[in-house]
């Protein structure tokens, strides 16, 4: 199964390792990339946002599990997910491929001194990058204009730290326009790169409670983590729904099935070949 529904949202069924051959592959072919990590929070406001909905079906070449929620909730939907792929690993990791190459790179997101902690680093760890725009995210004009600006500026990556479902707005667009890059929303990612926040440490990552460490750093997120329980109750629903459904579908085939046979019984015509379109057996 390549894909593996969620609420709505398709996710690419693939290690870590897939992507990077996957990646390093449309990077080789210039071909336009558009990437969305996603955790519980952007699949329940998917749900709740139409027009947000509509991108993350039709718009990203890929969907990463960001989240243990993610992988626990394909699980339960008895399609299981090798394993999440944050977005946090894929951008260092594609920082490290983009100074490799020497690629040119267009950085949008962040407040002011984050993304000037994060120019600072490229310069002195990642010199062989070329940075071809870096700018915080708070401008004020239409996305399409900073998406024009961004083309202009011809990038192999570019990297959009504006949050949800912002980031995927703007992406969307330079997708649309085709636009020869790998593009990715990178939420938060510039604050933990830049080392003005910290990552959990390693065994919180680990035992998959990185949420719980930011929890107790940042308890204003309190609020945001609620979404966590109600994603679960989602999930569960959409098990039970699904089950229904087939049910349903079971029933209305052995009903297909038995009438076929009581009318080969009566009718005097050419029998009928057996209809198995609805009987999942």
């Amino acid at each position: 199964m390549s894909k593996v529904n969620i609420l709505g949202v398709d996710f690419d069924n693939k290690t870590f390792n897939q992507f990077q051959n996957e990646f390093i592959n449309r990077l080789n072919n210039h071909l336009s990339t558009f990437i969305v990590t996603a955790n519980p929070e952007i699949v329940m406001a998917a749900n709740e946002n139409p027009e947000f909905m509509k991108i993350l079906k039709n718009d990203p070449d890929y969907i990463t599990a960001d989240g243990i929620g993610i992988v626990k909730a394909a699980k339960m939907l008895k399609q299981p997910l090798p394993e999440r792929v944050t977005g946090y690993d894929l951008f260092t990791w594609l920082m490290d491929v983009a100074n490799d190459r020497g690629s040119r790179v267009y950085l949008i997101g962040a407040k002011p001194q984050v993304i000037h902690a994060v120019q600072s680093k490229i310069a002195k760890e990642y010199s062989n990058i070329n940075l071809v725009g870096a700018e915080d995210g708070y401008f004020t004009e239409d996305l399409e204009l900073v998406a024009r600006r961004i083309q202009k500026a011809q990038p192999d990556m570019v990297f959009a730290a504006l949050g949800f479902p912002k980031q995927e707005k703007l992406l969307s667009i330079l997708r649309k326009n085709e636009t020869p890059a790998l593009m990715m929303g990178v939420g938060g990612s510039f604050d933990v790169f830049s080392g003005i926040v910290k990552r959990a440490p390693e065994a919180f990552q680990k035992t998959h409670l990185e949420w719980f460490y930011r929890l107790i750093t940042n308890p204003s997120r309190f609020k945001r983590m609620l979404v966590l329980p109600q994603f679960v109750v989602r999930v569960k629903q959409s098990k039970k729904k699904g089950k229904s459904r087939s049910h349903m579908l079971l029933n209305s085939g052995m009903f297909n099935l038995r009438w076929q046979g009581e009318h080969r019984q009566h009718s005097h015509s050419q029998a009928l070949p057996l209809d198995l379109t609805y009987c999942h057996c």
